[in-house]
């Protein structure tokens, strides 16, 4: 009798290719258009006389998408990934094309908003298809495939988008954008598994409320970044916020997340933790490069692009080690806080620049390692049916931990001005979240139990 050894199938092998390259391309194109807006706004405001509506441009598309969130975790959940998937990629599209020829700021905010609703339904549907479409012991790789998706978008994104915009016009980056994502989703439609569109049940009326407290935490969320940022009657704003978050938040995640219970709701809190700390201190790094050591915009920005290349490091380390979760993500959350104390010193004027460079790659190879590995925790962890609430929840906790983040660092900046006490305060808040997830980043384990099987 001979024994015939199977090498198991990766990402882009044979039988997962469509599929593979059809979602890496569309995430791709995600990413570039995230960071078109950013890089284009301020030629956006302008020529649509649009500058007093100018965050609403940011906080509508964000508050689209955690209702969006909600809505694709339950219709994926009920129905399977595909209609919430196909429904999210035609609105991306449609919202592309509506900015791409706005006629007026207000149109534009449509499109954005159209952008938000299809960017969640389409996120929360891909968390429940990986887990359909590929092994368990694939999902590492492809998270970090995903993850890398990001990084030629955050290498030439900015730069290509500069150069459109001001050679030909800013509206060809929205419409471009939108012409290419169709051929992306159509290698993807290639490559999807038959059968995971049957329904499985009703949405039904219990869902209700859950949709009407993602609605109250978008609006909360819009509320409290807008008002952070604005002086007098934006503090009042940014407080009824917060409380409005602080309300609905508890509803629409598994119970205990906020004090990170063991199991999935640590999971939840652990992305809401890294998220925040690295993408609120995200916001500093190009400011100080530019204030404290006077670099143009494109230099500081090769930071950010440094910090990008060390994300996808990070996710390939994880993805050549599944098994040490507790290890890589108490390592990642030690690199995040330790990064940030590393560009800190910039406030100290014999600090190089290249000093923080350095800082930011290392909190850019933390991130990669934590990320992706809670993406892969928060799919073992859910029940079969349960992957697209709880994958819902892990994308509403980045957005919410990250906006509060956001908000109370801007807030601190917009108050006391751009003081090297006032960066140090706010980079060390950062540290504090990201130290305290190296703290918790074991509790997504069960204690074992006897005649029970740990997590």
């Amino acid at each position: 009798m001979s024994s015939v050894m199977t090498v198991p199938a990766t990402v882009f092998s044979r039988r997962y290719r469509s599929l593979s390259v059809g979602i890496v391309a569309l995430v791709m194109l995600v990413a570039f258009e995230y960071l078109a807006v950013a890089t284009a706004m301020p030629l956006i405001g302008r020529e649509l006389n649009g500058y007093h509506l100018y965050g609403l441009a940011f906080s509508g598309g964000m508050a689209a998408n955690v209702i969006a969130t909600v809505v694709g975790g339950r219709w994926s959940d009920a129905r399977g990934p595909h209609p919430a998937l196909w429904t999210g990629v035609a609105g991306f599209v449609a919202g592309l094309a509506v900015s791409g020829f706005a006629p007026a700021m207000e149109v534009f905010l449509v499109g954005r908003f159209l952008q938000g609703l299809g960017g969640g339904l389409f996120n929360v549907a891909l968390y429940v298809l990986v887990a359909q479409a590929y092994p368990s012991a694939m999902h590492p790789r492809v998270f970090s495939a995903l993850a890398a998706a990001w990084v030629l978008p955050s290498v030439i994104g900015p730069a290509v988008t500069g150069f459109v915009a001001e050679t030909w016009s800013w509206r060809l980056i929205f419409l471009g954008v939108a012409v290419l994502s169709v051929p992306a989703a159509l290698i993807m439609w290639r490559g999807l598994p038959a059968g995971d569109g049957q329904p499985r049940e009703a949405m039904g009326r219990a869902f209700l409320p859950r949709f009407a407290w993602g609605v109250c935490a978008a609006i909360g969320a819009a509320l409290l970044q807008y008002g952070s940022g604005a002086a007098g009657a934006g503090i009042v704003l940014a407080v009824a916020g917060l409380a409005v978050l602080a309300l609905a938040l508890p509803k629409l995640l598994p119970k205990g997340t906020l004090r990170a219970a063991r199991g999935l709701p640590t999971v939840i809190a652990l992305r809401g933790l890294a998220a925040g700390s690295f993408f609120a201190a995200e916001v500093f790094v190009p400011l100080m490069l530019v204030q404290e050591r006077h670099l143009n915009t494109a230099e500081a920005g090769l930071a950010l692009t440094g910090g990008a290349l060390a994300w996808s490091l990070g996710s390939w380390i994880q993805g050549r080690r599944p098994h040490a979760r507790a290890v890589t993500i108490r390592l990642g959350a030690t690199l995040i806080a330790a990064g940030i104390c590393v560009t800190a010193l910039i406030v100290i004027p014999a600090t190089p620049a290249l000093v923080v460079f350095a800082g930011w790659m290392v909190a850019g190879l933390g991130i990669g390692m934590v990320f992706p590995t809670l993406s892969v925790l928060v799919l073992e962890l859910s029940a079969p049916g349960e992957e697209g609430r709880n994958s819902s929840s892990l994308s509403i906790g980045e957005s919410v931990f990250s906006v509060v983040a956001v908000a109370v660092t801007g807030a601190l900046l917009a108050a006391y001005g751009g003081r090297p006490w006032v960066y140090v305060t706010c980079l060390g808040l950062l540290v504090v979240m990201a130290g305290t997830a190296t703290l918790v980043g074991g509790r997504f384990e069960y204690r074992r139990e006897p005649g029970t099987m740990e997590v």
